[in-house]
C-alpha cells in the first residue's frame, strides 16, 4: 500500500477564525486544540476552554464515564498562564475519607500513628499549577467542608499542624454523577457544588461526534508510537471502520484499542475484531475459556461458554476494588497490619482474611501486630465475624 494511502500520524493547526486574542501557549495548539476541531460539539467544548484559560476561574467538567473528562482538563491546564506549572490530579473515589484528607492537604510529623515524618499533600504539590479532583461527586461528606473552606478561602493546614498554607492551585473538578441529585439526598453540599461549578463543561460521547474519531485516533497514533518507539499507521479502510464503530466504553476504550494496536502491531485483527462487532457478532471464544467465566446452559445447548453473569461482574469488580484499598492503605502504613485494620474498621483477623482472598502477599508486612484474643483496646480493631471493607 502507498504511503499516500495511509493515514499519516500529525494534526492540522486550528483554523486561523478559530484563534483567540491572547496568544495560546504552543503546547495546547499542537496536542489539545486539534482534538477539540472536529466536530461541532467538540468545537463548543473547545471554545469554553479558551475563554477561561486566562483565568483562575473552577472549572467542573462533566460527562459520561469514559468520555474524556481527564482530557478536557489537561487541556485547560495546558491552555492556561499556569501551563509551566504542575497538572496534579487526585481519584477522590479510590480513598477513603481519612487517606483522602492526608492526601489532599498532607499531615505533620507524629499527626497520628505511622506519620513518621512530614508529608505534603496534593495542594501543595499542585503550587502555581492546577488541581484535578477526578471523581468530586464520591468526596465524603465529613471532608466536604473543608474543601469548601479551601475554595473560599485559598488556605489549609495540614493534619495535625498549626501553620496556615496559601493554596495557589486553579481547581479543576470532574464527575459522571448527578450532583444535583446527590444534593437532594444530602450526599453532597450545596454551597460546595456552587463553589465548583463556576464554569461547566459537558463532555459529549463518541457516539454524538463520530467525525471526531480520526482526530482521537491520530493523537493516540502519535501518542504511543512515541511512547513505544514504534513508527504505526492506519489504512483508510481500518480508519473508516474505526469510525462507524459506537466505543461503548468511549474514548478510553478508543484509546486501549490504539494502544493495542501500537504494542502489537496487528491492524488487520483489530479491523476484523471491530467489523465483526459491528455484524452483531461474537469475538472468537478462545478453546478454553477464562476463569472468570461460567458454563451456561441455554435451551439444551449444553456447553457453550458465555460471559460470566451479573452478580459474577459485582463480584469480581468488588473485590478487585478491595484489593486497591488494601493496597493503597498498607503502603501508606508500610504494611502495619494492626494499624491497617484500625484505619479500615475491621478486626485483625477480618483483615488477615482479606489480604489471603485478594492474594496480597502477607509476607510483606511489618510493624506491631495484636497480640492473641486482642479485644480492641491498646488501637487494635474489635474482633467481629461480619466485618466488610
Amino acid at each position: 500500500m502507498s504511503t499516500h494511502s495511509r493515514l499519516t500520524v500529525g494534526f492540522p493547526f486550528p483554523d486561523p477564525e478559530d484563534h483567540v486574542a491572547t496568544p495560546l501557549p504552543r503546547a495546547y495548539v499542537d496536542e489539545y486544540a486539534p482534538l477539540f476541531s472536529r466536530s461541532e460539539k467538540t468545537h463548543t467544548v473547545r471554545r469554553i476552554i479558551e475563554k477561561v484559560a486566562g483565568t483562575d476561574a473552577t472549572v467542573l467538567v462533566r460527562g459520561e464515564s469514559g468520555v474524556g473528562k481527564d482530557l478536557v482538563a489537561r487541556a485547560i491546564h495546558a491552555a492556561s498562564s499556569r501551563h509551566g506549572g504542575p497538572f496534579v490530579k487526585v481519584n477522590c473515589a479510590a480513598l477513603p475519607a481519612e487517606l483522602l484528607e492526608s492526601e489532599l492537604f498532607g499531615y505533620e510529623k507524629g499527626a497520628f500513628t505511622g506519620a513518621y515524618r512530614r508529608k505534603p499533600g496534593k495542594f501543595e504539590f499542585a503550587n502555581r499549577g492546577t488541581i484535578c479532583l477526578d471523581e468530586i461527586g464520591e468526596v465524603p461528606r465529613v471532608l466536604q467542608s473543608k474543601l469548601l473552606h479551601v475554595l473560599q478561602d485559598r488556605e489549609f493546614t495540614r493534619i495535625g499542624g498549626r501553620e496556615t498554607i496559601q493554596a495557589d492551585a486553579r481547581v479543576i473538578a470532574t464527575t459522571n454523577r448527578g450532583l444535583e441529585t446527590a444534593i437532594a439526598r444530602g450526599d453532597f453540599r450545596e454551597d460546595l457544588y456552587y463553589r465548583l461549578n463556576v464554569v461547566e463543561i459537558w463532555v459529549p460521547p463518541l457516539r454524538e461526534q463520530p467525525d471526531a474519531i480520526p482526530a482521537l485516533v491520530a493523537h493516540f497514533l502519535a501518542r504511543f508510537s512515541k511512547e513505544y518507539d514504534r513508527a504505526v499507521s492506519l489504512s483508510p479502510e481500518t480508519l473508516a471502520v474505526l469510525s462507524r464503530y459506537r466505543w461503548p466504553g468511549d474514548i478510553r476504550e478508543l484509546e486501549n484499542a490504539i494502544r493495542r494496536l501500537v504494542v502489537l502491531g496487528d491492524e488487520g485483527q483489530m479491523r476484523n475484531e471491530l467489523e465483526s462487532r459491528l455484524r452483531g457478532e461474537r469475538p472468537p471464544v478462545a478453546s478454553s475459556p477464562p476463569a472468570h467465566h461460567v458454563l451456561v446452559v441455554a435451551n439444551g445447548d449444553a456447553g457453550r461458554f458465555d460471559p460470566e453473569g451479573l452478580k459474577g461482574v459485582g463480584r469480581r469488580a468488588a473485590r478487585e476494588a478491595e484489593r486497591t484499598v488494601l493496597l493503597e492503605v498498607l503502603e501508606r502504613l508500610r504494611w502495619n497490619r494492626a494499624e491497617t485494620a484500625r484505619v479500615l474498621k475491621v478486626s485483625y483477623k477480618t483483615l488477615l482474611g482479606r489480604l489471603v482472598e485478594c492474594g496480597i502477599q502477607e509476607a510483606r508486612c511489618t510493624g506491631p501486630q495484636p497480640e492473641p484474643g486482642a479485644n480492641g483496646r491498646n488501637g487494635h480493631a474489635r474482633p467481629s465475624g461480619g466485618d466488610r471493607i
